[in-house]
């Protein structure tokens, strides 16, 4: 689940896309239904949390990795210098279903990403 605070209080949930409904050129057991959008070029802090088990999320190609721990609250700051697609998962051992919650950000230039906010 992701929420922007900031922004509207937008909130959605990002599930992984079944096998069988993906689209040309997606990657399997890491495409979601919903992305994850953030402005390039900007300095990005995320909060993280769970509500079940330790979780951790994990995406390698911005050099970011932290725990969710339930009853805590965790800050990581990030950067992205490009726009494009940048892929992560889950990278903890949390029981059932781990291997299937992939992460999926999206950097887009700023106007990109306020319009995206405006929908």
């Amino acid at each position: 689940s992701y929420e922007y605070s900031d922004f509207k209080n937008l909130e959605f949930d990002a599930y992984m896309v079944m096998s069988n409904e993906l689209e040309d050129k997606s990657f399997r057991v890491l495409e979601v239904d919903n992305r994850t959008i953030i402005p390039h070029s900007l300095q990005i802090r995320m909060l993280i949390t769970a509500s079940d088990v330790i979780h951790s999320w994990a995406v390698p190609s911005l050099g970011v990795k932290v725990d969710a721990v339930p009853g805590r609250l965790n800050q990581l700051s990030f950067f992205s210098n490009r726009t494009g697609m940048f892929y992560g998962q889950c990278s903890e051992i949390c029981g059932a279903n781990h291997s299937f919650m992939p992460i999926v950000l999206e950097a887009v230039p700023l106007a990109n990403f306020l319009n995206w906010l405006n929908k």
